[in-house]
């Protein structure tokens, strides 16, 4: 009997894995492709001009979102996990209050929306069918770490794996769209993601123990390369 319950609890693992791999992975049709998180600017204005300014860029910017929306998204996935919709909504406009460019709300709230609406379908829990609605209604803006949170909750998975995923998503992002803008090579941007991957575990510790006011997204040089690629009359990328 202690042998089935092992094999048991080993098949759910399995799935529950291969779960939060499909929907973290960077190919999942939300759009991400679309958005460079301001690697774009960054490489047209020279501060990005190889791995190296890569590889500190792409670190940059997952410490920030750690701080940031990795915060929010803890908080989302324990009001999730308690059925709690009011406390979800307070969350996700904590988000999006905290994003300062244009660029950078739309990111978020389309990646967020699409993925709400991949969960209701894939996994249709009654909890994403809420939320959608509440999208739908404008009661919300729906931003892309409430809705991972919302569907990973959902599904059963911890916050920790969520995180991971988040974290994981940023630097997948912005180095798959390096590829495209610059010459780099797949090995190197493999390089700089599985350093970036060992220190998600920690981050999530620092994040998992911070309050919902302790969020802080504001990176100057960030914000101004936002602002100098709205204007930009040449774009790949939509962020």
């Amino acid at each position: 009997m202690i042998i089935e319950n092992d094999a048991d609890n080993a098949s759910r693992t399995a799935a529950l894995l291969a779960r939060a791999l499909q929907f973290g992975d960077s190919m999942f049709p939300i759009g991400a492709f679309s958005f460079s998180s301001g690697l774009e600017s960054a490489i047209q204005k020279s501060v990005v001009i190889d791995a190296a300014t890569l590889g500190a860029f792409t670190r940059t910017a997952v410490e920030q979102a750690a701080r940031g929306d990795g915060i929010a998204l803890i908080a989302a996935h324990r009001a999730a996990a308690a059925g709690d919709l009011d406390a979800l909504t307070r969350v996700d406009s904590q988000v999006y209050a905290r994003k300062l460019s244009d660029e950078a709300r739309a990111m978020s709230v389309r990646m967020g929306k699409k993925f709400t609406e991949m969960g209701v379908e894939v996994v249709g829990a009654p909890l994403l069918h809420a939320w959608r609605h509440r999208i739908e209604t404008s009661v919300t803006p729906g931003c892309y770490p409430v809705a991972l949170a919302v569907n990973f909750a959902a599904q059963g998975l911890p916050a920790r794996q969520a995180f991971v995923v988040h974290q994981y998503g940023v630097a997948a992002t912005i180095l798959g769209a390096a590829l495209r803008l610059m010459k780099v090579s797949h090995v190197e941007t493999q390089k700089i993601l599985y350093v970036l991957s060992g220190q998600s575990d920690g981050m999530y510790a620092t994040a998992a123990a911070a309050r919902l006011s302790d969020m802080a997204g504001f990176a100057p040089l960030t914000e101004i390369l936002a602002a100098v690629h709205t204007r930009a009359h040449v774009r790949l990328f939509m962020s």
